[in-house]
């Protein structure tokens, strides 16, 4: 996800801006200021004080340089430059189109094939369908692990931006750490889940983090994350700590982690109880007698409690996106954003926790959907369970039910929605029988963290919605 390039923006008495020098060469795209030359800088972003925003008047701040590719190498020092203003920026600034600068350019023809896979297990049954479309790459990953032991399902999707490696780190590890964790918690699942969301972003850090998220980057990266593994083995650190099983010394034990990140919307079934785990604006939804129920919400800058964080935390939101680049406000990585050395993990720019709903099954309950928001950008909650009903009237693969959504979501041009990548997950909850209706049982523990709350059906949306 690129930063937006909005030049002299005047937000509430402050300049505001970006800078590109790319390759160390002299030159910036922002009429209202002269940026020296700093070597290896790629973009940096400044905010000026009111009493700077004046014609002729110099300024001293601090930059960080970004290199294009920091996974591939350590990330260069601060520069304290001089930025030299020229003229004051206009009051107005006509804003690029949101989420015109997002996520790249587009193909010329979107690629339409498509990974599909059915499943089942004891409990469910399930279908997925995932696509690049008219993406340069796919960014997107999943998880579907039916049986991830003898009475628990496990489903996600994983959302990535500027990169894919962490949505695919998460769709490796995740479910991995849930079990752990609740091992360790005496079977409270809810909590177990939020632990392992902020144990990704540790283990995302170091010289282990930065290998493996080599090996499950482009080509390029592939190659130097396999070639890391064969030269370095894990050892006992310098500090003297044990090896804890993760942990490995080498060139990049500094590692701070990966600039790029994903959402993370995970579904776990246990007997008759789910569990929804949410991360940034991917969505999971349940049909209970036809009517879609929301069981995650849309983490985007608009939500009050969220801007709040992120002003606390000395974040900012300007055309409703983080910092002017991230229109998420909890995400897994995006490491840059969660520097703030005297907060918690919870309190960052940009926040791991993920918001979790418990949810006691019932036989109303017929199927729920997973599907980043490449699928929500196009349809409704109600949309989508409505088309899932429609087509199994006449298609029993739920894997072919889920390929049809995503041409029904594929833009005819690049351009506006329908033009992002796309993954959904159809569940398919299997009856009960008395058997198993006996022993669905819910800890006090997992009572405490979110409470099983009665459902209700969605509101419907203004007709101007509809043509999503």
């Amino acid at each position: 996800m690129r930063v937006l390039n909005c030049p002299g923006l005047f937000l509430r008495g402050a300049t505001y801006g970006t800078a590109v020098n790319r390759k160390g060469r002299t030159g910036s795209n922002n009429r209202y200021a002269n940026l020296p030359r700093i070597p290896h800088l790629h973009l940096a972003l400044f905010l000026l004080p009111p009493s700077a925003a004046r014609p002729g008047q110099a300024t001293s701040l601090q930059i960080h340089a970004r290199h294009p590719s920091p996974l591939l190498s350590p990330a260069p020092p601060a520069h304290r430059i001089r930025l030299d203003l020229l003229r004051r920026p206009p009051r107005r600034w006509s804003l690029p189109e949101r989420g015109a600068a997002s996520m790249g350019v587009h193909l010329s023809t979107p690629k339409t094939e498509k990974y599909s896979q059915d499943g089942e297990g004891g409990r469910v049954r399930y279908g997925l369908a995932s696509m690049q479309g008219w993406r340069t790459t796919m960014e997107d990953a999943h998880a579907a692990l039916p049986e991830l032991d003898e009475c628990t399902s496990f489903f996600g999707v994983f959302d990535g931006h500027g990169g894919k490696s962490v949505a695919k780190f998460c769709a490796k590890y995740l479910h991995v750490q849930v079990l752990q964790y609740e091992a360790k918690s005496s079977g409270d699942l809810a909590t177990a889940v939020k632990k392992a969301y902020f144990r990704i972003d540790e283990m995302m850090k170091g010289h282990r983090g930065w290998r493996e998220l080599n090996e499950l980057g482009d080509k390029g990266q592939k190659f130097a994350g396999m070639l890391e593994g064969m030269i370095w083995s894990p050892k006992v650190g310098d500090s003297g700590r044990p090896w804890d099983g993760w942990s490995e010394e080498g060139p990049h034990s500094d590692f701070e982690g990966p600039t790029c990140g994903s959402t993370a919307c995970v579904a776990i079934i246990r007997n008759d109880q789910l569990v929804v785990a949410n991360a940034g604006d991917s969505r999971c939804v349940i049909s209970r007698k036809g009517q879609a129920h929301d069981l995650s919400r849309d983490h985007k800058p608009d939500l009050a409690t969220e801007r709040e964080r992120i002003k606390d935390a000395g974040g900012f939101v300007v055309a409703g996106r983080v910092n002017g680049s991230l229109n998420l406000t909890r995400a897994i990585g995006d490491m840059e954003l969660k520097t703030n050395d005297r907060l918690p993990a919870d309190r960052q720019i940009v926040s791991a926790e993920p918001e979790v709903k418990i949810v006691q099954l019932s036989d109303d309950d017929e199927f729920i959907v997973l599907a980043c928001d490449g699928i929500w950008d196009c349809m409704s909650s109600q949309e989508v369970v409505d088309f899932v009903h429609e087509k199994l009237r006449t298609e029993d693969s739920l894997s072919a039910v889920c390929e049809m959504m995503l041409d029904r979501c594929l833009a005819p041009e690049a351009g506006g929605e329908g033009c992002d990548n796309m993954t959904v997950i159809v569940v398919q909850l299997k009856k009960r029988t008395k058997s198993a209706a006996t022993t669905g049982t819910t800890s006090s523990a997992e009572q405490s963290v979110s409470t099983t709350e009665e459902l209700r059906p969605n509101e419907p949306e203004e007709p101007t919605s509809s043509s999503k």
